[in-house]
């Protein structure tokens, strides 16, 4: 695989690799703020959360690598994120499939968790370019892309058909290996105005 399956650790959060022994622990995070009832959003209902596990797992070692996202403060799971759609033949990958417990929503956890799967990205596995994709609805998902720094490439229209029968248009947002140091430098200075 281009990008391992390891533990990314900062100072606020550390990246596990997904196992399904941490079902418990996502179903009891993904209740703090209901985000499944989001209809926007494709969040598990604790009740899904098997399924969820299962199905990424299936996935590892394709073009996922799935993290949970532990507190280092409390100990616990406050949520999960991975990389997916992963090309090793043109160096990018999609960072996505983030949600968050809704205590720490706000915090340092998304900022330190996008700058460790960055920093991988660019820095270890010599990406070109990374993508996030979100709802065009979603949008505290877009406002969290654009604070990192991500550009909007555009709008994918009628791009998926979502469980409820809606259609989803997808924002598009990218970072590129040229503009990484900038990012870096900016996702580092709001972790130490804290």
């Amino acid at each position: 695989m281009w990008i391992k399956n390891t533990v990314l650790e900062g100072q606020y959060i550390r990246l596990e690799p997904l196992s399904i022994e941490h079902v418990e622990e996502l179903q009891e995070a993904v209740q703090d703020g209901e985000s499944w009832k989001l209809w926007y959003a494709s969040v598990p209902a604790p009740e899904q959360m098997q399924g969820y596990v299962e199905k990424a797992l299936s996935k590892a070692g394709e073009d996922q690598v799935t993290f949970v996202v532990r507190s280092i403060a409390s100990g616990h799971i406050v949520g999960t994120t991975r990389y997916y759609d992963i090309k090793p033949e043109h160096k990018r990958a999609s960072i996505g499939y983030t949600w968050y417990s809704a205590a720490v929503r706000r915090t340092p956890v998304n900022t330190e968790a996008k700058l460790l799967l960055m920093e991988n990205l660019f820095e270890h596995c010599g990406a070109l370019s990374l993508e996030f994709k979100t709802h065009f609805f979603n949008h505290a998902s877009r406002r969290a892309i654009e604070r990192l720094g991500a550009k909007l490439d555009g709008v994918l229209r009628s791009h998926q058909i979502l469980a409820d029968g809606s259609i989803r248009d997808t924002a598009v947002y990218s970072i590129l290996a040229s503009e990484w140091p900038a990012v870096r430098n900016h996702l580092k200075a709001k972790l130490t105005v804290r």
